[in-house]
């Protein structure tokens, strides 16, 4: 990843408006800023949330809050709690995430 022409900055999260996703089950609400072609987001999940899909983008995820379960495609699964982090390149292992009690991330794409 290569990141050029960003000038320092800080971000508020609380002030980005958040944008709703519908999960299979449940909802992801979505703070996102973009700095030139890098996506960086704050995303929440409700209680009960698992994806409506197989996500082959590739993340660093970074659990700040809450526990999330990821589960491969090859059948292997992962659960992050507050300070526990994964990262997945672009179309490397197909994956696709859920929560019982609900968790927020910090995800860089």
């Amino acid at each position: 990843m290569q990141m050029n022409d960003i000038p320092f900055g800080t971000t508020d999260w609380s002030t980005v408006e958040p944008t709703e996703h519908a999960g299979e089950r449940g909802y992801a609400y979505w703070r996102t800023r973009r700095f030139g072609a890098i996506r960086v987001r704050m995303v929440e999940y409700t209680p009960g949330y698992l994806a409506d899909h197989w996500c082959t983008k590739g993340h660093i995820l970074l659990c700040v809050e809450g526990e999330l379960h990821t589960e491969l495609a090859d059948g292997r699964g992962f659960t992050l709690t507050p300070g526990t982090s994964y990262q997945v390149a672009d179309g490397a292992e197909p994956h696709r995430s859920s929560t019982a009690s609900g968790a927020k991330l910090f995800i860089v794409d």
